[in-house]
Parts: C-alpha cells; sequence; structure tokens
C-alpha cells in the first residue's frame, strides 16, 4: 500500500514539473522556423527544452523547437504570427500560447499580441523608435513590457487598456482597440469563433460534435481538425452566416447561437482586384456576370431570388454592388443572378498568374505512383501516410505558407493533391491538422522494371536501384512499422544505417538498446522506436546525413476495398464522368433480367451476396426474375473473366429503406476481376467534402461512354446542407446522403441505381452509400441521395448470419 501511494505520488510530482510547462503552449510537428536569434541546448525530453524558453535570458522566449531525434532544443523570440513558419522534417514548434492570443485579460498588461493600429486606424511607431515622437516607454527602459516591433501594449497600467505611439507626428499616442478575451462575440460571420456559448438562441442546449445523438452528421471533430469542433460549443464550420450547433431536442436538428459581435477591428486581407487566387475569398473586383452571361442580383436585394448571403450576414465578404463573390466557402466567386429561373451561378473571374483553375478536372494517371522524388507525379491522392486529410495548396488555414500555386506555376498545385513542389524526398502536402503542419503521403513508389538478360545466361534480372531490394516476401511493415523487425539495415537512399548502440559517425543518447529495450535495436536494422508515422528510419553512415528513412512496404494480401487494378479516380466537373479501366472497380456488378437485361448496379460485399437498392426489385419478388454479372467491364459481357450467379433469396431493407440484400446461389470466385469492397463502420458519417465515386453502366445523357462501365468522383454534401430549400428541402432523411457536384455536370442516372458510392481512406475503398434517388441526373442544387450504408451495417450482418450456410458468408 505504501509502496502503491509512493508511486501515486511520484506519478503526480513528474505530472506537475513535466507536463505543466507544455500547457501553455501549442505544439505543431513538422513546423521550423529560421531565425538568426536563437540559444541551442542538447536536453533529452521536450519539457526540460520549455523550462529553457520559460528561463531564457538572452532575449524573451515566444516558442521553441525540438528535434526529438536529435535531442536538440532552440529556443527563439518569434512565432508564427511574427516570422515566417517552414518545414522540417521531425522538428517540433511549440509556441507560447499568451503570444498567439489576440485579446487581453482585464486591462491588458500581459497582451502579446501582434495588433499594431490604433483605435482610429493609426499605425503604431516601433518601441525603440524615436521619431516622429521621443518616447517614454523603450525596450531598454522596460525590458520586461515586451516593448518590441511596434505593437500595442501596456507597459504602464492604463486602465483603458493597451496602447501606442502613432506614426502621426500631430498624434502622441493613442488606445487600440483590443477585445477582451472573457468576451463572447464573434468577427464577420464567426467562421473564426472560439468561444464556449452551447446554448441557441431557442436555448436549446447544444449536442456535443463528437456525439451522433439525437442528430448524426458529417461535422467530425477528428475529420475537421480546422474548425475547432470542440466539445458542444457553438462553431460556424460551413460557411452559415454566424455560429450555430446541432440541438440535443430530437425535434430541433441545428439553430444559430445568439452571440453579439465584436467591436474591435475584423481582420484584413489582401484584397486581389483583377484576379482570383485559390477559391475567390479575397477577391473584390468589378465582374457581375456569371459564367453564362447573366447578370448577377444585388447582394442586399431580395428579388429575384430570397437569400440569406446579405452584406449584414456576411460583414467581412465584400458583398457590394452585384459583383462576383465567394462570402460563404464555395469553389470560387459566384452570385445570384437577376434570371428568375436561375438562382444562382458561378462567375468567371480569372485565376492570378498561370494558377490552375479550380473547374479543372483531375484525372489519375494510368499507375498511381511516383518515379524518383516524385516531382512529376500528377496522381489523384490527398491522404498522407497517417492518414490525414490535405489542405489545399491556395488555402492558408489552418496552415499559412508559400507553396501556393502561383509562386509554384509548374508544380500542377490543384486542389489539396499530393505534390512535391520543392523537390523533396516524396510527394508530400500540408494537412488540415493544425498541430500537424505537412506530412509526406501515402502514396508508393513505382517499382522498377528489371534489367534485361539473355534467357540463356540462367542470370537473376538485376533490379537497378539506389535503395535496398527488398529481400523477401515477408519483409514488410504494418501500418507505420512500430512492429517491423525485419532484416533490411539501408536507407531509402541506399546509405547504410549505423548500429543503434554506436556513437559514430552521429552521436546520439535517444534511441539505443538500453534505452527501447524493446524496440528491436540490437543491430543497425530500421526500425521505428518513436512511432512515426513515415514508418521505420535509422541514423546512417553517412557524416552528413544523420538519420533517414527506410523504404519498406506495407504487407500485402487480398483484402477487400484493395483492387490490384487501381482506378482512374476521374474526379471534377467531367461532364457525364470518365471511362474506367476496367476491372478497376471489381466489387461492381450488373443485376439483370432473367433475359440478361441490364437494368440496375449493385455491390459485392462478401462472396455470396450482393448489395443493391431495394427499388430495383420492384419488378418482381421472386429470385429467378434476377441473374447478377461479376467480373465485367462491358455492359455485353462478352469478358472471359465474367461469371454469372442466380439468386437464391432476396431480402428488403428495414422500414422500406432503399436498400437490399441479394444472396446468390453460390459464391463467387474472389480473383482480381471479382473482389468484395469493405463495409464501414457502424453509423459513421462521411464528412463533408470528403470525395467519393460512383460507378456504373447507367444513362449517359449523350455524354458518351456508352456500353462500357464508367465512373465519377464528387464531394459528399452534408446533410444540413443538402436539405436547404434551395437544394433538396428536407427531403433527405437520415439514413441518407448526399453527394454531388452543387453546380451539377455529373450524377448517377438511371441504369446506376442500387450501385455503389465509394470513398477512398486508409488505402481502401469503403461502401458508404447505394444509388437510391435524385430530382433529374446532373441538374444544378440537385446531388444524388443515396442509402447511407453505415446505418444498415448491424441489418447487414444480422441477415447473412441468419440467411448462411457456415462457409458460404
Amino acid at each position: 500500500m505504501n509502496t502503491y501511494r509512493a508511486a501515486v505520488l511520484l506519478c503526480s510530482l513528474f505530472s506537475t514539473v513535466f507536463a505543466g510547462p507544455l500547457d501553455e503552449y501549442t505544439k505543431t510537428e513538422g513546423a521550423w522556423i529560421l531565425s538568426l536569434k536563437k540559444e541551442q541546448y542538447s536536453v533529452p525530453t521536450v519539457p526540460e527544452c520549455a523550462t529553457l524558453c520559460d528561463d531564457e535570458t538572452a532575449f524573451i522566449c515566444r516558442s521553441f523547437m525540438y528535434t526529438e531525434k536529435d535531442q536538440e532544443c532552440l529556443t527563439i523570440p518569434g512565432n508564427s504570427k511574427t516570422e515566417t513558419v517552414l518545414r522540417k522534417m521531425s522538428t517540433v514548434l511549440y509556441e507560447k500560447k499568451e503570444y498567439l492570443r489576440e485579446c487581453k485579460k482585464g486591462i491588458g498588461m500581459e497582451y502579446r499580441g501582434t495588433k499594431s493600429r490604433t483605435k482610429s486606424g493609426k499605425l503604431c511607431q516601433k518601441w525603440a523608435s524615436t521619431v516622429p515622437h521621443k518616447p517614454r516607454f523603450t525596450p531598454v527602459t522596460n525590458p520586461k513590457a515586451d516593448l518590441e516591433s511596434n505593437f500595442c501594449r501596456n507597459p504602464d497600467g492604463d486602465s483603458l487598456g493597451p496602447w501606442c505611439y502613432t506614426t502621426d507626428l500631430s498624434i502622441r499616442w493613442e488606445h487600440c482597440d483590443i477585445q477582451d478575451c472573457s468576451e463572447e462575440c464573434i468577427l464577420c460571420s464567426g467562421e473564426d469563433y472560439r468561444g464556449k456559448t452551447s446554448k441557441t438562441e431557442s436555448g436549446y442546449t447544444c449536442q456535443r460534435w463528437d456525439s451522433q445523438k439525437p442528430h448524426s452528421h458529417g461535422y467530425l471533430p477528428q475529420v475537421l481538425p480546422e474548425k475547432y469542433l470542440e466539445e458542444n460549443f457553438c462553431r460556424n464550420p460551413d460557411g452559415e452566416p454566424r455560429p450555430w450547433c446541432f440541438t440535443t431536442n430530437p425535434t430541433k436538428r441545428w439553430e444559430f447561437c445568439s452571440i453579439p459581435r465584436c467591436t474591435s477591428e475584423p481582420p484584413t486581407i489582401a484584397e486581389e482586384l483583377t484576379c482570383a487566387t485559390g477559391d475567390g475569398s479575397a477577391y473584390r473586383g468589378t465582374i457581375a456576370l456569371t459564367e453564362s452571361g447573366k447578370t448577377c442580383q444585388i447582394w442586399a436585394s431580395q428579388t429575384p431570388h430570397k437569400h440569406s448571403r446579405t452584406p449584414e450576414n456576411y460583414p467581412c465578404k465584400g458583398l457590394t454592388m452585384n459583383y462576383c463573390r465567394n462570402p460563404d466557402n464555395e469553389r470560387q466567386p459566384w452570385c445570384y443572378t437577376t434570371d428568375p429561373e436561375t438562382r444562382w451561378e458561378y462567375c468567371k473571374v480569372p485565376s492570378c498568374g498561370d494558377e490552375p483553375s479550380p473547374d479543372e478536372p483531375v484525372i489519375a494517371p494510368e499507375v498511381d505512383c511516383y518515379v524518383g522524388n516524385g516531382q512529376s507525379y500528377r496522381g489523384v491522392t490527398t491522404e498522407t501516410v497517417s492518414g490525414k486529410k490535405c489542405q489545399s495548396w491556395s488555402s492558408m488555414v489552418p496552415h499559412s505558407h508559400k507553396k501556393t500555386p502561383k509562386a509554384f506555376p509548374n508544380a500542377d498545385l490543384r486542389r489539396n493533391l499530393c505534390r512535391n513542389p520543392d523537390e523533396d524526398r516524396a510527394p508530400w502536402c500540408y494537412t488540415t491538422d493544425p498541430s500537424v503542419r505537412w506530412e509526406y503521403c501515402r502514396v508508393e513508389k513505382c517499382p522498377i522494371t528489371p534489367v534485361e538478360v539473355k534467357p540463356d545466361l540462367h542470370v537473376k534480372p538485376v533490379m537497378p536501384t539506389a535503395g535496398p531490394s527488398i529481400p523477401e516476401a515477408e519483409d514488410c511493415k504494418l501500418g507505420s512499422g512500430t512492429s517491423y523487425r525485419g532484416p533490411t539495415s539501408m536507407t531509402a537512399l541506399g546509405v547504410t544505417c549505423q548500429a543503434w548502440s554506436a556513437m559514430t559517425p552521429h552521436q546520439h543518447s535517444s534511441f539505443t538498446p538500453t534505452t527501447h529495450p524493446d524496440k528491436g535495436l540490437e543491430s543497425n536494422q530500421c526500425r521505428n522506436p518513436d512511432d512515426d508515422a513515415n514508418g521505420p528510419w535509422c541514423y546512417t553512415t553517412d557524416p552528413h546525413k544523420k538519420w533517414d528513412y527506410c523504404n519498406i512496404p506495407d504487407c500485402g494480401g487480398v483484402e477487400c476495398g484493395q483492387p490490384k487494378e487501381k482506378p482512374r479516380r476521374c474526379f471534377g466537373r467531367i461532364v457525364g464522368g470518365c471511362k474506367s479501366k476496367p476491372h478497376s472497380w471489381p466489387w461492381q456488378i450488373s443485376l439483370r433480367t432473367s433475359t440478361h437485361l441490364h437494368f440496375c448496379g449493385g455491390t459485392l460485399i462478401k462472396p455470396q451476396w450482393v448489395l443493391t437498392a431495394a427499388h430495383c426489385l420492384e419488378r418482381s419478388d421472386k429470385p429467378m426474375a434476377y441473374k447478377v454479372y461479376l467480373g465485367i467491364h462491358t455492359e455485353l459481357a462478352n469478358e472471359p473473366s465474367k461469371q454469372v450467379r442466380d439468386i437464391e433469396k432476396l431480402i428488403l431493407g428495414p422500414e422500406r429503406a432503399d436498400i437490399a440484400l441479394l444472396k446468390l446461389t453460390r459464391p463467387a470466385i474472389i480473383n482480381d476481376k471479382v473482389l468484395p469492397v469493405c463495409l464501414p463502420t457502424k453509423d459513421y458519417i462521411v464528412p463533408s467534402g470528403t470525395e467519393c465515386y460512383v460507378t456504373g453502366w447507367g444513362d449517359t445523357q449523350g455524354t458518351g461512354g456508352d456500353g462500357v462501365l464508367k465512373e465519377t468522383g464528387f464531394p459528399v454534401i452534408e446533410n444540413k446542407v443538402c436539405n436547404r430549400p434551395e437544394y433538396l428541402s428536407g427531403r433527405v432523411k437520415d439514413h441518407e446522403m448526399c453527394a454531388g457536384n452543387i453546380e451539377g455536370g455529373t450524377d448517377s442516372c438511371q441504369g446506376d441505381s442500387g450501385g455503389p458510392l465509394v470513398c477512398y481512406a486508409q488505402s481502401t475503398f469503403v461502401l458508404q452509400g447505394v444509388t437510391s434517388w435524385g430530382l433529374g441526373c446532373a441538374n444544378p442544387m440537385k446531388p444524388g441521395v443515396y442509402a447511407r450504408v453505415s446505418k444498415f451495417v448491424d441489418w447487414i450482418d444480422t441477415q447473412i448470419k441468419l440467411n448462411s450456410e457456415p462457409g458460404h458468408s
């Protein structure tokens, strides 16, 4: 008992001593600030580095950087608000929260933000300057007041708060307009609101964002970290006029919150007057015509179209006159039109410089892998090695950067596609996680073609590679490779690894057989003792390169949702979609009449089970009326890989939901051309904006490709948005989901019903929807509706168990 209490006290002491210092810091992985003024230390832990920053005497330490593999601690006076943040592998930036906070507590003596204008808008004079005013308070006379640069401060305890000397000769000094930290208010439309209001304007308590009860939704905190969906606080993640939340009242799905506007000045933007960058949110030009030539409606007007995108609701979005703007996170500037028959359209605003247009479609190359360092990679991967969603290259949220399409016009920095604009070792992207600046992407390196040899030499083909070849099939990793114990002892660039116990050529003490006895560090093999998301690594025998990653392949095997022939993943505004690569969607089936006529689609989910739409079975309730074709690419179905199965049983979905199970008379033969798709986790809601794909032999409406399997990709639209009056006006139920381009152009159509809507994550395609219904095909503001498969996972499992013989599921 005494030993236990001593251990508890010791843990408590360590928590106080070591965890305490980090509570006042924000953490960003992969971030680096190049600072001329810095102090360098060698310490074994991050908390010790934080203590050194707190105790720094050479300057005011606002942040520090720690590299665990090097045990290097750098304290610096700058932070991300004053300096440029760069990418650096395995380095973590810790910034003091007090220097990032742009509000004051009390009279603001502790204010350390970057506001540098007075209430009347005058620019502040630098505290160290004597022009135009000779100051009484300077960095020398008041060293603890943080009088650096020209930021508003309160060195004398002024009761009215922070102030500064001005650059106006006629006005010596003036107070600054700094928001109070305790004030619950919003700037603009509250996109950056981080307060703690958790009740709606009618008094309903907000539902937690990480809860799916009583209302299921796609605004998931873990998937949308940049939206700060904390607890049950009101937020604005989707471009509404002001913050809102889902409510805990089952009869009231969501409601706005009553939060007043701040009295302090809103943030300024660099206005773009002649062209648009990225989504055009900064465009302030005078174009007032849509893409089809329609005149724009004045934003302040409610005729001919009533709307909420008014200058009052969106005060920071430049909604003057009838000029094209993007107030609510659309793809590009748009406007309501003066045509009563056309509610709104996008505008044709030129892109700045050689930046790729967001309108430009994206089609994956035949082989979605990279050669060399991946500078020429033009695939469609948008996910990092740890599964994080990539940030758009034209966006500065959550990470501000200089790798923009305008700065790198030849790097194809479209949307949030993985690329390598700066000659790194592989394709990468900034992430949408505020705590992780960037990561390498989940893209495979292209296999190397063996050198040809004469057959009669009986020589094994040589693999011309700078790195190691894979010695044997079992030399592979699972996940990030923390359990990897294979024999590879060479980096991806072909450099021999230094033994983990050796101290030459690189001195280190972070990872040794002694410090980590259970991590397999006995020799010089590649390992991952720190659970690095990029996989196994080692210290190298190159004196100029302390450490590097190893090229360890993922452990393979036939699994659901992983086709051998990788799909094109045709995504974007491609009218009618694209012709698929043969057998790249091997779970797609053709549901046919007994006379072999195709009329609906379906999805193989197990060797003997197909999922389709219930409305596809309206013509007959007899299994013998239908046949299932698998392993085909053409509607003629003349491929040798074709498998035809009769149906043993039809099982309609519960409560008249548009979903149904088909039990085949005998299991399909699983091979490269016939493979089940993966089912989603129970009740999982696909986040808004997720890229998903539909396939089918349906009506192409004259866009071509008739008779072959076609595919099209588009984003998921959250039900809250899809049920707006201008879209599907409340028709979409909780067990359904929306997906499509709201401007139209591509969609599922007649003949695609019952087919799959699959979404790509963690190198796997997951069946999230069954094609159900829509108002026409590919019509503007009328996205397709799909049965939400995650809501039927229990039903599917139950039915398969009830209707399966052992070994036939």
